[in-house]
């Protein structure tokens, strides 16, 4: 199968949009954040127009008050692959999360560690207490790789890294090993951009959502009774508009913090794809189905509903 990766508004919907107009693709989703219902503007969520035009898969899964994890995602995505083939057309694999993506195209072992809540609420309350360094020095002692790659002032993330150690043992990067045994062999084309251009759009894009709703679909959110602390909310601009509606922020310096958090996140993004040899990578800017199709051929082809993207990299052979 074929996967578009790259960091947030590189612009990788619209090019998957150009790529169906050539082959017969259905999308399935690699994206943290789309999987909640009523999070659409701030999630970049592709419109109704867009899913009519193309289907997409691992989108509006669960409310923004259930959980949602991982080995879930890796087990629904792989489903969805099974039935798109099955009707003999082509899955593409679309995000920018980098463990949603290696799930599927690595086949990363992830644990069955159900939440402990208890455990959570004490690491929480000594975040509270003590300040996220501390989690952030308990977890670089028993597991330094993921120390150094998650973001340490995620703590839902450092505490749910402590909490499958504390379960299985193991430490979490451990875990997330590739196994290709349960993955889906995925020729895998990146966007990229200069990192100034990238964060002008990011900033471009922000004001946007600002400007067309995305206050108000937070105020919904929050008047729904979906609290600010729910990991779903806890999402990059959501709670800085939560913030700013519960006016613990104003809104210049909410939107200021959200573009920062984006750029950072952006970062992260690429320093994980950067990571994996195997992708292919096209600058966003000039990269046109052709050329995306034309990588592929140049990388062996992508084997989807049983064939080969061939003939000028323009048809199903």
């Amino acid at each position: 199968m074929l996967g578009l990766v790259g960091p947030t508004g590189v612009g990788k919907t619209a090019l998957a949009l150009g790529l169906s107009e050539r082959l017969p693709l259905e999308v399935v989703s690699a994206d943290s954040r789309t999987v909640y219902r009523w999070m659409d503007i701030g999630t970049a969520k592709p419109t109704l127009d867009e899913r009519r035009r193309l289907p997409h898969h691992l989108i509006d899964v669960v409310d923004p008050d259930q959980s949602y994890s991982l080995a879930l995602y890796q087990q629904q995505a792989l489903e969805a692959i099974a039935r798109i083939q099955a009707r003999g057309r082509m899955p593409l694999l679309v995000g920018g999360a980098g463990l949603y993506v290696s799930a599927v195209s690595e086949g990363l072992a992830i644990p069955d560690v159900p939440p402990d809540a208890a455990y959570r609420r004490s690491l929480a309350e000594r975040a509270r207490l003590e300040g996220w360094q501390a989690l952030q020095r308990d977890l670089a002692e028993v597991d330094p790789e993921s120390a150094a790659r998650i973001d340490p002032k995620n703590v839902r993330r450092v505490i749910r890294a402590l909490e499958v150690f504390r379960a299985t043992g193991r430490p979490f990067s451990d875990w997330q090993k590739p196994d290709p045994a349960r993955g889906v062999e995925c020729v895998l084309v990146g966007l990229r951009l200069d990192r100034a251009e990238l964060y002008a759009r990011i900033d471009a894009r922000i004001d946007a959502w600002l400007s067309s709703g995305f206050i108000d679909e937070v105020r919904s959110l929050l008047d729904r009774g979906y609290a600010p602390q729910l990991p779903s909310m806890s999402g990059i601009g959501y709670r800085e508009v939560a913030s700013y509606l519960n006016g613990a922020l104003d809104l210049e310096t909410a939107t200021q913090t959200f573009k920062h958090a984006t750029h950072q996140y952006a970062r992260r993004q690429m320093t994980w794809f950067n990571a994996r040899a195997s992708i292919t990578w096209l600058d966003a800017e000039e990269a046109t189905p052709e050329r995306v199709l034309a990588a592929v051929e140049v990388a062996g082809g992508v084997h989807g509903g049983g064939g080969a993207v061939a003939g000028g990299g323009n048809q199903l052979a």
